[in-house]
């Protein structure tokens, strides 16, 4: 690795670091926000927001994009659009929010795996080693009061899933790529440019999450009880918890390679966990620390050979 990419790595780690703090506030956010609101309207009008604020500041790359790069970054906010939905209704219906994002952290375990099915990059070694000890993790959280998985932690498991899809191609779309076809037709997709890419993305999310809730949701019911603690839920989850932090997400993942660049967000769950236990005053049973700390396990189990070189340089 050269000098050049080694600075892009660490500048990327540290945005990466910055991007689990904000993460870890956008969680008591919608929090808040789906005890009062409809949570698929909620998500619906989070991300048009956000991707309101981010259009006024990077029109101008949007401008530039191809049909090709558009399309890219409408499939990429299609899956992350489904996967929010499934995370919002694990939020809604879940008792506790620490134990889910550390349900949710899951999906940084599949990401080699999704990676794998669907781009058939070869999964390193660990991840055979870290997925057993994920599945012991979520074994234990669904023992709480006898072998049963909560409404939430099931819909949790579900965004996590498609939340590894969502990492492999946003990757991808921020990275430029070489194609071989078929007929052995080489093709080079050029990257989408962070800010673009996180703005469609955005706005697919909000016509995502607003089509579910048109279908599911009583809006008029739920615009006759608006109220301005509402309105500033949305506009914080939408500004902190959303724009800034999916668009320095997007660009922390321009600057790494691979699928792998997004396992640092193994804080995430942490941060959120110690937010939620000042914010809500969360507790967590002997099991279901067992549970969360065997699902942490397995996050650095997965990301070994990082946290190896980082040991080898501090003792060296």
């Amino acid at each position: 690795m050269s000098a050049q990419n080694g600075g892009g790595s660490g500048k990327a780690d540290l945005l990466l670091v910055a991007v689990t703090l904000l993460a870890g506030v956008s969680w008591i956010f919608s929090k808040e926000a789906v005890l009062l609101m409809p949570p698929l309207l909620f998500m619906a009008l989070r991300f048009l927001l956000a991707g309101l604020v981010l259009a006024l500041v990077g029109w101008r790359q949007l401008l530039r994009l191809s049909a090709d790069q558009y399309q890219r970054s409408a499939r990429v906010g299609l899956v992350f659009g489904l996967a929010m939905s499934f995370w919002i209704m694990g939020l809604h219906f879940g008792t506790h929010v620490g134990e889910g994002a550390f349900l949710t952290s899951l999906g940084v375990v599949l990401v080699p795996v999704m990676a794998r099915l669907v781009f058939k990059e070869k999964p390193p070694a660990s991840t055979w080693v870290a997925l057993p000890v994920a599945a012991a993790g979520l074994a234990l959280l669904s023992l709480r009061g006898g072998l049963h998985a909560e409404p939430g932690q099931l819909f949790f498991v579900a965004a996590a899933c498609i939340f590894a899809l969502y990492f492999t191609l946003n990757t991808r779309a921020a990275n430029s790529a070489t194609i071989t076809g078929a007929a052995g037709q080489v093709t080079t997709r050029d990257r989408v440019p962070a800010l673009a890419l996180t703005t469609v993305v955005l706005f697919t999310v909000s016509l995502v999450t607003g089509t579910g809730s048109l279908i599911l949701e009583d809006w008029p019911a739920a615009f006759g009880a608006f109220t301005p603690v509402m309105a500033g839920w949305v506009i914080a989850s939408a500004t902190v918890g959303t724009a800034a932090r999916f668009f320095v997400q997007t660009y922390a993942q321009s600057l790494s390679v691979h699928s792998h660049g997004v396992v640092i967000m193994v804080l995430e769950p942490m941060w959120t966990a110690l937010f939620a236990a000042l914010w809500f005053g969360e507790t967590m049973t002997a099991v279901q620390v067992g549970g969360c700390f065997l699902i942490f396990l397995s996050l650095v189990v997965n990301r070994w050979a990082s946290v190896r070189r980082v040991l080898k340089q501090w003792l060296t």
